[in-house]
């Protein structure tokens, strides 16, 4: 019976229509550029079905009392890089996520050699042979060479070899690569983006596009959640260029969802599984990072010993819901001091969309999405199918600023 009623949830969402997820969105209303003071964008707070108007200053006093304020540590890498053929072609090289050595700290810490899967611009004309450019580096010139390699779906493996023994491959990044913007800007990288497309606490290198909602902050906005009591605490998710990978297909069930990498300490953990706090995400990233959680403690409920702790993306819909939140949350910290762990390490692949049950978050801060896209479902998911285009069609009457610089969103249940 239990097996007949998840199949029966997984057909439906599965069967859900992106069309049913649009809205015209004028390009005059995606914001190119953040406010000059960030935190002074606007800000809708819809509770329960009611929209108040705010500037994003007041989060702090919009909070539940005793919250838990949980934000995506992840810094964006300058992982565009571009190198031109003798022939002077241009070919753009996209760092998408470390493939040799196969962990993010330590990629960004290699001296000589390492490998990432990437994506290639023009690649028809890059056919064979090495890559190359020489920079200067603290006075002196270093040359990095590009080797394309074996390819993966739509990436390709490129092996990266420089000279410089103490040049660290985060060193030539911050040197030779740029800031990769959103595509839907439709504008080239600028000078300013290199703050603006960073949160003011990103400090873990990773990601390839930024967490957006938290980009509002300031210091200032943080100073007056710690005075009003707001805890705060960090996570890491390295966003993928998935992430603006649009759903092509007609039902959500043909869409495959992305792979990201998440991080969390054993702290968090151990503070979520105490369920005294009602948790706010900060963005998308945060939401999908925590509601990935309880996923994980079902693996190791019914495989303590499971080495695989991968959030595949249909998990939700077809695992029995049979343990509470704060036993899954148990179990991820019983498995981190059994291997003497201080955090957990996994990947997500998580799809939330209408049908998905939050076990976490209890509100959350977002920006406005792009009209069919998956995180566009996964807020359907949490305000309600009926209740996710009113909020649009008022921030469209009303004037608000789309997408990654443009104004947020408060949503509390």
């Amino acid at each position: 019976m239990e097996m007949d009623k998840n199949n029966s949830r997984l057909e439906r969402v599965r069967a859900l229509r992106i069309d049913d997820y649009n809205y015209p969105l004028p390009d005059e209303r995606i914001a190119k550029h953040p406010l000059a003071a960030r935190e002074q964008c606007r800000l809708l707070c819809w509770h329960d079905g009611d929209i108040e108007e705010h500037k994003f200053v007041d989060v702090p006093g919009l909070l539940p009392a005793g919250a838990m304020l949980v934000y995506n540590n992840t810094r964006v890498i300058n992982a565009r890089l571009r190198f031109h053929k003798a022939t002077g072609s241009l070919i753009e090289i996209f760092c998408l996520e470390p493939a040799e050595p196969h962990d993010y700290a330590l990629i960004f810490q290699t001296t000589g050699r390492c490998t990432w899967q990437c994506l290639v611009g023009n690649s028809k004309r890059w056919k064979e042979g090495a890559l190359s450019q020489t920079v200067d580096i603290d006075g002196s010139p270093v040359t990095l060479t590009a080797t394309r390699g074996e390819r993966r779906g739509n990436a390709w493996d490129v092996t990266f070899e420089w000279d410089g023994a103490d040049v660290t491959f985060a060193t030539l990044l911050d040197a030779i690569g740029e800031i990769p913007i959103p595509p839907y800007l439709n504008r080239g990288t600028e000078a300013s983006d290199a703050s603006d497309y960073q949160t003011v606490y990103s400090h873990i290198d990773g990601s390839v596009a930024a967490p957006t909602a938290g980009l509002h902050f300031t210091d200032e906005v943080l100073a007056e959640c710690d005075r009003r009591g707001i805890v705060r605490r960090e996570l890491t998710l390295h966003v993928g260029a998935g992430t603006f990978q649009p759903v092509k297909s007609e039902v959500i069930g043909e869409h495959a969802m992305h792979h990201e990498f998440i991080e969390v300490s054993r702290g968090l953990l151990a503070e979520l599984a105490s369920g005294q706090r009602p948790v706010v995400a900060v963005g998308t990233t945060s939401v999908r990072t925590l509601e990935s959680l309880y996923y994980v403690g079902q693996i190791l409920e019914q495989n303590p010993a499971a080495t695989d702790l991968t959030v595949t993306q249909w998990m939700p819909y077809t695992q029995p819901n049979a343990i509470t939140t704060r036993r899954a949350l148990q179990n991820i910290v019983d498995y981190l001091d059994r291997h003497g762990l201080d955090k957990l390490v996994s990947n997500t692949q998580l799809m939330i969309a209408p049908g998905f049950e939050y076990r976490l978050v209890e509100a959350m801060i977002t920006n406005f999405h792009q009209p069919q896209s998956t995180l566009l479902l996964l807020v359907s998911a949490f305000v309600g199918d009926d209740a996710w285009r009113p909020i649009y069609d008022y921030a469209l009457k009303n004037g608000f600023r789309f997408l990654s610089y443009g104004d947020a969103c408060l949503l509390r249940r």
